[in-house]
């Protein structure tokens, strides 16, 4: 006879009370007032109601359980077929189709070619940043198909049949060649072993094969989403370092010798593959002019890196949703512990980083929607390199201060925190480093130097209005214009133009609790500060409502 083990009161052990439920099933654009107003201040109020509808979609459980199993189960490479035929096949899980395929469906691969037009880049910057929210990791192909476009364009007789595939709001994750698919997605190769961002060190070589195609030869130790359809390589032709679109299956059919050798094992980033792959003599088409190869990619790497700003803007709000949200239902000492004076110090002070960065990164995608006009055309050339710079380097340190907010919970990969923390300082080495990006704004500076011009001219119209941002702006007014160790003080002078460019956006927006807090913590802080660390006089009751995404 079994004998069944009934507990009693006393020996129960496992009872669960003061845990908090996942958040789910909310609005990521209603519960977010800085992304809002930084999209109706940049023309984007056209879109409200479809970023609501976008908003509640991405809130959704199933789509937030997506993000998670996409990096539970990571890319898996097959090298051979069963019979041992090459064929370099990477298998993803299908809820990494489904995030493509939402982001897509969306247009965040397509919308300002396809309807451009004031709020443009706006919108679809706004999508950008709802969507990281969900995944990281997916949205390297979304980038760099969207990014793509003006590079593929330099050869007109490849566009007319590339870029109306790319543009289409399908998703085809099937393994055949381009022209059976009727959608495509795009990646590109430009980083080897020897030369890392020096890219004119490259040594993979394109012969003319007389015909307009080349053969190309060579190895690239970074290929990301190596599944995508198409690859602008860089390599070394008769003229010079040249850009060329290399197909994963040639005209005929037949597999372009494109051969991964191995996947990358990253801390971060995981659902999206990174392979390391070399080029046997691979076909591919020539955009651009040889030797022009750096001119032909330029425009795509400025995309991709306004895209890490936003990417970085949208896992900041992200990490800062997790923070107050568990801070809002846990009990520590007897008190709620977002209402602990302390705990209230660092929330605000991670919003107010959030309050920046959307600020920051809306304003730039703004000045994309109209670079023909001078000012924005220079502000963007500086913003992109800015922006991408702080944004991101940024992003690190606040992740781990929101994992930090959720106590051993937070370093624990089943909450998002612990990915959050993993994926943070993606972008900020993706498409340059933080020294390449700060040495970008200087090379733009000695080379173009009305680009300072235009930069203090954007903040003109907040001088008068707050003393300590008329000193900072003056300050690095001054700082531009020492070329004394230019080089060497690189970081600290993109360090003063992107909080002062923050600080104006930020009074432009006009919030004065925003405003001040944020210029009496990142202006007026004297020496190195830690994360809660706001004085008295700030509003912190303001920032805590706006971190909350349950409060709308």
């Amino acid at each position: 006879m079994i004998d069944h083990f009934h507990p009693t009161a006393h020996t129960v052990t496992h009872q669960i009370y003061n845990q908090v439920p996942p958040l789910c099933g909310h609005n990521l654009y209603a519960g977010d007032p800085a992304l809002q107003e930084a999209v109706h201040t940049n023309k984007g109020r056209w879109a409200e109601s479809d970023l609501h509808r976008y908003g509640e979609i991405c809130g959704r459980p199933e789509m937030i359980e997506r993000g998670y199993a996409a990096n539970e189960f990571r890319p898996l490479f097959e090298s051979h077929d069963r019979i041992g035929n090459r064929i370099d096949l990477v298998r993803y899980h299908p809820s990494y189709h489904q995030l493509m395929q939402l982001a897509l469906s969306e247009g965040l691969h397509s919308t300002p070619w396809t309807d451009a037009g004031p709020g443009a880049n706006v919108v679809r910057a706004a999508k950008n940043y709802l969507q990281s929210q969900l995944e990281a990791g997916h949205g390297c192909p979304v980038t760099m198909t969207f990014a793509s476009i003006p590079t593929i364009q330099l050869n007109p007789e490849i566009a007319q049949e590339w870029v109306p595939k790319i543009l289409n709001r399908g998703y085809d994750s099937s393994n055949r060649p381009y022209f059976d698919k009727p959608s495509l997605t795009i990646g590109m190769g430009m980083t080897e072993k020897q030369g890392g961002s020096d890219v004119r060190a490259n040594t993979t070589t394109a012969i003319p094969m007389g015909d307009g195609s080349y053969e190309l030869i060579g190895h690239k130790w970074f290929m990301s989403a190596p599944m995508c359809d198409a690859f602008l390589i860089l390599a070394q032709a008769p003229g010079g370092l040249s850009c060329f679109l290399v197909p994963r299956w040639r005209p005929d059919g037949s597999k372009n010798p494109l051969e991964i050798q191995r996947l990358k094992i990253k801390a971060g980033n995981v659902s999206n593959a990174s392979s390391e792959v070399e080029i046997r003599g691979a076909f591919g088409w020539l955009l651009g002019e040889e030797g022009r190869g750096v001119n032909a990619i330029i425009k795509m790497v400025a995309i991709t890196r306004f895209d890490c700003m936003a990417g970085s803007s949208g896992g900041q709000r992200q990490a800062v949703v997790q923070a107050v949200y568990h801070a809002s239902k846990r009990k520590v000492f007897g008190q709620t512990l977002i209402d602990q004076p302390l705990m209230k110090n660092v929330l605000a002070d991670l919003q107010l980083e959030v309050e920046g960065s959307v600020a920051l990164t809306m304003r730039i995608a703004k000045a994309m929607d109209h670079e023909e006009v001078e000012h924005e055309k220079m502000l963007l050339r500086l913003g992109a390199a800015v922006g991408k710079y702080w944004i991101c380097k940024r992003s690190p340190h606040h992740a781990y201060e929101a994992m930090e907010c959720l106590g051993g919970n937070g370093v624990i990969e089943n909450f998002i925190t612990a990915r959050l923390y993993r994926d943070a300082p993606i972008n900020a080495i993706w498409e340059g480093s933080g020294n390449i990006q700060a040495l970008d704004v200087l090379r733009a500076i000695t080379k173009t130097p009305a680009v300072v011009n235009h930069w203090l001219d954007e903040m003109e119209e907040s001088l008068s209005v707050d003393a300590r941002l008329d000193k900072a702006i003056e300050n690095l007014r001054n700082e531009l214009a020492d070329l004394d160790r230019f080089e060497y003080r690189a970081r600290h002078i993109v360090d003063q133009m992107a909080i002062t460019m923050q600080a104006h956006l930020l009074i432009q927006g006009g919030n004065e609790a925003v405003s001040n807090a944020f210029i009496e913590s990142r202006l007026e802080s004297n020496g190195v500060r830690s994360t809660g660390s706001l004085s008295k006089g700030i509003d912190i009751e303001t920032l805590l409502i706006r971190a909350n995404p349950l409060m709308v």
